[in-house]
C-alpha cells in the first residue's frame, strides 16, 4: 500500500529509529524545527534548506477576478502565499526516479 502523505509523526518515528532519541524528544525535535520555520516564514523571510529547496513568501496584490459559478465579478483581496522551490539536486533526484 502506498502512502500519499508523510506525517509529523511519521518524521519522529524516523528519527527516533534512525537517531536513538526518545519518541517523546524526536517529537519535540520536529514541532521545535517547523515552529522555527513557522515563525521566519511569518516574518516574511526565506528559508533555505540545503540540498532540498527554499520557502519564500510571495505577496499577490489585489486583483480583479470572476466567480467561475455565477461569471459574477469580485475583487480578491492582496495576501501573502508561501511558494516553495525544489533544490536541482532533488529536481534531478525526482525526475530520474520517473524513468525507473
Amino acid at each position: 500500500m502506498k502512502r500519499s502523505n508523510l506525517t509529523r509523526k511519521d518524521l519522529a518515528k524516523t528519527i527516533n529509529e534512525d537517531l536513538g532519541f526518545s519518541q517523546r524528544s524526536a517529537g519535540e525535535l520536529v514541532d521545535s524545527v517547523f515552529a522555527s520555520l513557522r515563525q521566519t516564514l511569518i516574518q516574511g523571510d526565506s528559508v533555505k534548506l540545503v540540498q532540498f529547496g527554499t520557502f519564500t513568501v510571495r505577496k499577490k496584490s489585489s486583483r480583479v477576478g470572476r466567480n467561475p459559478r455565477t461569471g459574477e465579478t469580485m475583487e480578491i483581496s492582496k495576501r501573502s502565499m508561501v511558494t516553495f522551490k525544489a533544490s536541482k539536486g532533488l529536481r534531478e533526484k525526482i525526475n530520474s526516479s520517473d524513468d525507473e
